[in-house]
């Protein structure tokens, strides 16, 4: 039976460029093994999964023109479990920086989390005291250019402190140059500055906590935190991510890899996804004016 070629036309479907620039670091596979030949493409497949991710729709509700919701939910289950999601988007991640005239290896990160409410339960459930939020909580260690270099998901009662210990665990072994850690005041405070010296002692990374101007109200844009606060920006455009509907951190961490994989090839493809919204259109041109008068 040949592989179906269709091609829907829809928002999260990946553009030809977009596929030419994945395709290639998509698994193989080896027809030695045997086994039967593909019914449905990898790049359907892959468009049913953006599908999702992007409508937020759930895996049985996906419409009948792209692959069945159970076969795409098995090569997403499968590509989380070998690493597969995590090789691409880490080759795709140090393209872009040296696209951008910079070392694959990056040198200083900012880290910061996002409570998400959980839907439907699942593994590492909890409350989030301070925002009140039922769920988990999203911790992304992000390069200087926003690009994630890290994700963990854990329960939303888990303090930030020992969060990020979770987080910066064995990251010099990942990315031996990284040195410096941009934190927010949350992680770092007069009570509790353990995470330092945990940091200095165990990792040899620097911790700085960039903290926040308590007489301005509302959006601001904080030097070096904003980039990590954008990337939760870009990941908000997935309808998925709206919520934590998955029921393993592991798929969590699959479907953050996953948006983060569409935006990075629309870049290395050369097209741009713009925001859309008052909100993130102003906080996109605050943050424009931001970097560039640093």
């Amino acid at each position: 039976m040949c592989v179906c070629s269709c091609k829907p036309c829809y928002e999260t479907s990946l553009t030809d460029a977009q596929w030419a620039v994945i395709e290639p670091l998509l698994p193989v596979r080896d027809l030695r093994r045997g086994g039967r030949p593909l019914k449905f493409s990898r790049r359907l497949v892959l468009d049913t999964v953006l599908y999702v991710l992007g409508t937020g729709c759930a895996w049985r509700l996906v419409p009948h023109d792209l692959a069945p919701w159970d076969v795409a939910y098995r090569w997403f289950r499968s590509w989380a479990a070998d690493g597969t999601w995590d090789r691409v988007h880490d080759a795709l991640r140090d393209r872009i920086r040296v696209a951008e005239g910079r070392d694959p290896e990056p040198s200083a990160a900012v880290l910061d989390s996002q409570s998400a409410k959980s839907h439907q339960g699942g593994e590492s459930i909890g409350y989030d005291a301070g925002k009140r939020v039922r769920g988990r909580k999203r911790h992304l260690l992000v390069d200087t250019c926003g690009l994630v270099l890290r994700a963990v998901v854990h329960s939303a009662s888990v303090q930030d402190r020992a969060g990020a210990k979770l987080v910066l665990t064995g990251i010099r072994e990942l990315f031996p140059r990284v040195g410096l850690v941009w934190v927010d005041g949350g992680y770092v405070n007069r009570v509790d500055s353990g995470l330092i010296r945990w940091a200095a002692d165990n990792e040899n990374v620097e911790i700085v906590a960039v903290p926040r101007n308590a007489d301005v109200k509302g959006f601001q844009v904080l030097p070096r935190r904003w980039v990590v606060e954008r990337t939760f920006s870009w990941l908000g455009r997935c309808r998925r991510l709206a919520r934590d509907y998955e029921r393993k951190t592991a798929h969590a961490e699959a479907m953050i890899k996953v948006a983060m994989i569409r935006l990075m090839a629309a870049r290395l493809a050369g097209e741009t996804i713009e925001p859309h919204g008052p909100i993130e259109t102003e906080a996109a041109r605050r943050l424009t004016d931001d970097l560039d008068h640093e």
